[in-house]
């Protein structure tokens, strides 16, 4: 038995989520290492204090961005539920709940962002602390957008999975592609668990590994759902299953 139709509603979907998906990585690559990073000196809070008060939009800028990242992944997890809740709108459901406990973690990193900024500002309250201590502060605010990410990283993880797992059994994308996904997805999973528990554990394997692999079958899919779209009917043979 095959699943008759793919309605235009899940056509629609497919492509609004190759564009949040594709514009989602741009605007969250381009928010770290062209904005944020470039600001950041490494063990060194009062140059990194200065850094930001001498660019201040920029700052904010990435903040912004990191705001804007947030409501690109809630875009692509209400998609993704709507193209693959007739494969299981159970897992639908329960991926596009991981996508939005890590949407959420963005939000709370861009409050931290302006956290920071609002510790460096000069308004009287703040005049009690040394400016030295102020910076330090600032400066783990700032590191807390790390531990955000990386908190937050398990739940990406576990949501590509569960997309790839439904990708894989629809049919809607090639199999293989959708293998690489669980594959590199339950990978992303596993390292993250592992980095939290033993944070050695990122000198024998960098954290740019940890979702690279991810990232990449993400940005394929991406393209796929806008330019390739989904199949005919005919090519999908899994038969949903009932909720």
């Amino acid at each position: 038995m095959t699943i008759s139709t793919i309605d235009k509603s899940q056509r629609t979907a497919a492509k609004v989520a190759g564009f949040a998906l594709l514009f989602s990585m741009v605007i969250v690559v381009f928010a770290n290492y062209a904005l944020l990073n470039p600001l950041l000196v490494r063990g060194n809070a009062v140059e990194t204090a200065r850094n930001i008060l001498a660019h201040e939009t920029q700052f904010r800028v990435a903040a912004t961005c990191f705001l804007t990242y947030s409501l690109s992944v809630i875009v692509l997890l209400a998609a993704l539920y709507v193209v693959l809740k007739p494969v299981n709108r159970g897992l639908a459901l329960v991926g596009a709940l991981f996508r939005l406990v890590f949407a959420l973690l963005w939000l709370l990193s861009t409050l931290n962002l302006l956290g920071a900024l609002r510790l460096l500002g000069s308004a009287p309250y703040l005049q009690v602390f040394e400016p030295d201590r102020l910076q330090t502060l600032a400066r783990v605010y700032i590191a807390a957008t790390f531990d955000d990410y990386y908190v937050g990283l398990p739940f990406f993880g576990l949501a590509s999975t569960v997309c790839a797992w439904l990708w894989l059994k629809s049919n809607y994308i090639p199999r293989w592609l959708a293998l690489f996904g669980v594959i590199s997805s339950a990978f992303c999973v596993f390292c993250a668990f592992v980095y939290l528990i033993f944070p050695g554990f990122a000198k024998p394997v960098n954290p740019y590994w940890f979702d690279s692999p991810m990232a990449l079958f993400e940005m394929v899919v991406s393209f796929w759902l806008l330019f390739k779209g989904l199949p005919q009917a005919k090519t999908a043979d899994y038969v949903p299953a009932r909720s």
